[in-house]
């Protein structure tokens, strides 16, 4: 419950936003479903492309510009269809991520993708990825938990990246 504080609170603050919140989003996150590498991406379905917004490994995984999504049955799944994906084992990883031996080479060997839908749309998702079998059902289940606080953190990053450029 600590957690759910800790974000109502990193919502409110106006220090170094939208930072605090994706930081809260992650710790909250590591309480519910638990998480070694914890990164939040955004998607523009008229462009189709993607853009990581924030990365707790950003040495591995930086916070870069806007990248044209790689159309897989994965996009089909959570992208198009607003599908959780779940895959715990690096094999399941490396049939949808070309990056699988960096996600490996972090102890992350299963991963949970969390669409998070606005008014009909994917505004991004949430991505858990932890050691091989960790996101059992229950931890699946428990993912749920992330898309209220996800929807507010995006529609946030989205609302101070429209009033900086004006």
């Amino acid at each position: 419950m600590n957690q759910l504080h800790d974000l109502a609170d990193a919502f409110a603050s106006s220090d170094n936003q939208p930072r605090t919140t994706f930081e809260a989003l992650c710790a909250f996150a590591q309480q519910t479903v638990g998480v070694k590498l914890f990164t939040l991406m955004t998607f523009d379905a008229r462009t189709r492309g993607a853009q990581r917004i924030f990365s707790n490994m950003p040495d591995a995984y930086p916070e870069l510009g806007t990248k044209p999504v790689n159309e897989t049955w994965w996009t089909n799944h959570v992208l198009d269809g607003h599908k959780t994906f779940v895959a715990n084992d690096i094999d399941a990883i490396a049939e949808v991520f070309p990056d699988h031996e960096l996600i490996s080479s972090l102890g992350c060997q299963s991963v949970i993708n969390v669409p998070i839908i606005v008014n009909g749309a994917v505004f991004g998702t949430i991505n858990c990825l932890d050691a091989a079998g960790h996101y059992t059902p229950e931890r699946v289940a428990a993912s749920d938990a992330l898309k209220l606080p996800g929807a507010a953190a995006f529609l946030l990053n989205q609302s101070i990246s429209s009033r900086s450029v004006l």
